[in-house]
Parts: structure tokens; sequence; C-alpha cells
């Protein structure tokens, strides 16, 4: 039982100074950027040595990769939370856009600019990523499914329905996307987009 108890206290610990180190990891990306920030400079933040980074990291890509993780989990949240939400499929499918974009805008961008720390992470292609659309995709499928069991929706592959509403939607949702669109007057507005998408199920 004594052992137990220890081994929960030290599990305890280890997950406090990963917090802190990804908490003060994020907080440097994002006011000195990717590029300028060190594995060093986190730990003089922190008044840790930089040995002791290692012990919970092994580089500055693992430290950024989780990161990311952290934020992709925080958007998988919010979208299970607007796709289990009350409403019809089509207002479930309407606060996840809207949710999403607001989500994108406030956290990977800066003064309309994506944060060098998401662009890194878009660039390298890492499989998180992709596994991240796949869980959202999946989502969304799912809300389409009811959306056509209740004749809502036009009877259609749910699977290829929620591929075709995330490619109508990507200017919303992807973060290099909506910063190059957020100060275009030619490109349509977030709620048209919206509810063009939509519609286009119920065809």
């Amino acid at each position: 039982m004594m052992h137990d108890t220890l081994d929960t206290t030290a599990d305890l610990v280890r997950q406090e100074n990963v917090a802190r180190i990804l908490d003060c990891a994020e907080r440097l990306f994002r006011h000195y950027g990717y590029g300028k920030t060190n594995v060093a400079d986190i730990a003089r933040e922190l008044g840790m040595s930089t040995a002791n980074i290692y012990r919970f990291f092994a580089s500055k890509v693992e430290i950024h990769q989780a990161v990311c993780g952290r934020m992709l989990a925080t958007c998988y949240q919010l979208t299970y939370d607007a796709c289990h939400s009350p409403g019809t499929a089509s207002d479930r499918l309407r606060r996840y856009v809207q949710t999403h974009y607001q989500w994108t805008r406030d956290t990977m961008l800066d003064q309309e600019k994506v944060h060098e720390m998401v662009v890194v992470a878009i660039e390298r292609d890492w499989h998180v990523i992709e596994k991240h659309i796949d869980r959202i995709r999946g989502l969304v499928e799912e809300v389409i499914r009811e959306g056509i069991a209740a004749g809502e929706f036009a009877d259609q592959d749910p699977e290829v329905a929620s591929r075709c509403f995330g490619a109508a939607i990507i200017t919303l949702c992807h973060p290099q996307m909506v910063a190059q669109c957020l100060a275009k007057n030619n490109r349509a507005m977030p709620d048209e987009l919206i509810e063009f998408a939509i519609r286009a199920l119920k065809k």
C-alpha cells in the first residue's frame, strides 16, 4: 500500500513538472517564436537546469510535439462537446464550425499571423495532426449520420459527406487559410460558408 502511495505521488509530481514545462514552452514559443526558443531558455525561465528538462523530454522537438498535442486535445474536446450538444444535426454542425473557427483565431493566430510553432507543426506533417483530422471527421460523420436517419439530410454516404463537409469549411479551420482570408474582402464570410455547407447536405 505504501509503495502504491509513493508511486502515485511520484506520478503526480512528474505530471506537474511536465505541465509546467509545457506551459512555459508554449508561452515562450508564442512570445519569441519557435525558432528563437531553445531548451536552455525554457529551463532558465523555470529556474531549472537544462539537464532536468531532459529528464522529461528528449529534445525541443518532443516538447513542441507535446505542446501541439495538448492544443489538439483541447480542439477535439470542443468539437466533441459541440457535436453532442442539444439541437438538430444542422444546429450541432453549425456550432462545431463556429466554435472551431473562433478557437483557431484565438489560439493559433497572433494579429492575423499564424504562430510559428503552428506553421512548423503543419510543415513537418506529423502523424498526430492527421490522426486528429480523422478523429474530428469521425465526430462530424456521426452527426451527419444522425441527420440522415432523422430525415433532416438527404440520403447519402455519411463518410463521404463528412469529408466533403470538411473540405467545404477548410478555410474556417486550417490556421494558415484562416489567416489568409481574414483581411480579404472578396471571400465568403464564415456564416455564409457554414450555411452553404449545411444546405449541401440537405439537397
